[in-house]
């Protein structure tokens, strides 16, 4: 006879307690306890189809242990790979987040209908099986050897696995995935921590790698409990705003590479196309002899871009002037503006400011602030600034230009683009004779500005 015993659980982190309580005493979010019952039955263990002779693993010296090059598998896309730190490692679990309607399910069925000589399981809990055949025609690749099922319950799963016998496994998503030893809803706290520990068993010692698809909540996190991030091996954030045609592929943990990747995607009518040189994408080209723009180097994750910063500034209409930007931070806007009235002389404060990050990317590289200046400093004196210019560095109180990392990489980007011009923070180690590009080195505000506008 099944045991039942009833227990409130955090939504947001999955601590448990025998009552309700209002604060979760683990992580503080309030009204976050929520009911659920679980069955404690001996006999409902998920059968989980394992490879190999199923041993019982044994402790062994770590100067015994035989090291060697994870091999890792081509899944046929340069941005996707990159982010994975070289492909998909075998026996890892990786879960792959994102907004409703960004593009997750469709970025995961092209890397799979792209991946070549590998058998694939394609588990939807959310699209049946129709659906997910006119999107696959719609994107124009084909495999032969990809399989496609409609299913949510694991213990289903499992037997369609041990059937096909795949080199890959995706599951989308994972807050759909239920299984029949706990009785609670899909999507709960204790139904996903579940099942993603028995897919985690299932890639580990089957050595089968396995892609999950999984929502994300209000506050921009992975929706379920916490501990889901620390089950996995990689986890994979996917974001773009939907109204521009980019997306993002943003590396947050990586077990087998490195967390600075982060791969670029256009989305397009026959599907997600890379974008190998995204700085060419985000200029636009027809800004000559335009007040307020400024072209800025800046970095983001380990790759330089080159993005155009657009600036409007005007007499106030009412009597508390606008401040106002897209992409970057409003509060360092507001202090940059201080430093210009403060330190430069320029008075603003009765003027609108608005800032506008072209390409709808949001930036946090602090090097982004020269740029950022003189594009409201342009606007406010009609000047337009040379469209072979490129700026790079930090405002600090005082007015001073500050350093900033990995400046030989924001300088070859833009001389790779054709840029005659950069203006960078003072530098010692810069070597001139080796760039085609002019380099003009500045330690205060005032200087950049005189370079600029005379």
């Amino acid at each position: 006879m099944a045991k039942t015993k009833s227990v409130y659980v955090c939504q947001n982190c999955g601590a448990e307690a025998p009552k309700w309580v209002g604060k979760c005493p683990a992580c503080g979010e309030w009204n976050s306890y929520v009911e659920e019952i679980v069955r404690k039955d001996s006999g409902g263990k998920i059968p989980i189809p394992l490879a190999g002779d199923g041993k019982k693993s044994k402790p062994v010296l770590i100067s015994e242990i035989e090291t060697s090059e994870e091999p890792r598998n081509d899944t046929g896309s340069g941005e996707f790979n990159r982010v994975l730190g070289g492909g998909i490692v075998p026996g890892s679990l990786t879960l792959i987040g994102g907004e409703p309607g960004i593009g997750k399910s469709t970025l995961v069925l092209q890397i799979v209908l792209n991946i070549k000589n590998k058998r694939t399981l394609y588990v939807s809990g959310e699209e049946s099986a129709r659906q997910l055949k006119l999107r696959a025609e719609r994107l124009s690749f084909e495999n032969p050897e990809c399989f496609i099922v409609s299913e949510t319950s694991l213990e289903q799963i499992f037997v369609h696995i041990q059937n096909v016998q795949p080199d890959l496994v995706i599951i989308d998503s994972i807050q759909t995935i239920s299984t029949e030893t706990i009785e609670s809803s899909p999507g709960s706290v204790s139904q996903v921590r579940e099942c993603a520990a028995s897919i985690l068993k299932y890639a580990k010692e089957s050595g089968t790698p396995v892609l999950l698809i999984g929502h994300i909540n209000k506050e921009g996190n992975i929706a379920g409990p916490k501990v889901l991030e620390h089950i996995v091996d990689t986890v994979l954030q996917f974001e773009g705003d939907q109204h521009y045609m980019y997306r993002i592929l943003r590396s947050i943990k990586n077990r087998f590479g490195s967390t600075s990747e982060l791969g670029i995607f256009e989305m397009q009518q026959s599907g997600l196309r890379e974008v190998h040189n995204p700085s060419e994408l985000l200029l636009s080209q027809n800004h000559e002899g335009l007040s307020g723009t400024a072209i800025g180097a800046m970095i983001e994750g380990i790759r330089p871009f080159l993005i155009e910063v657009q600036a409007l500034v005007s007499t106030a209409a009412y009597g508390t002037p606008q401040r106002s930007a897209t992409g970057f931070d409003l509060r360092r806007l507001n202090m940059l503006l201080a430093v210009l009235e403060k330190r430069v002389g320029f008075k603003l404060a009765q003027k609108d400011v608005f800032l506008n990050i072209a390409g709808g990317l949001k930036v946090n590289d602090p090097a982004i602030d020269l740029a950022i200046i003189s594009a409201i400093l342009s606007s406010n004196m009609d000047l337009a600034i040379d469209r072979h210019t490129c700026l790079a560095g930090e405002i600090g109180l005082s007015g001073e230009i500050r350093p900033i990392n990995r400046i030989e990489q924001r300088i070859s980007e833009a001389e790779k683009l054709g840029f005659k011009r950069i203006i960078i923070p003072e530098f010692k180690n810069i070597d001139n004779k080796k760039h085609r590009i002019e380099i003009v080195c500045a330690r205060k505000v005032e200087e950049a500005f005189r370079v600029l506008f005379g």
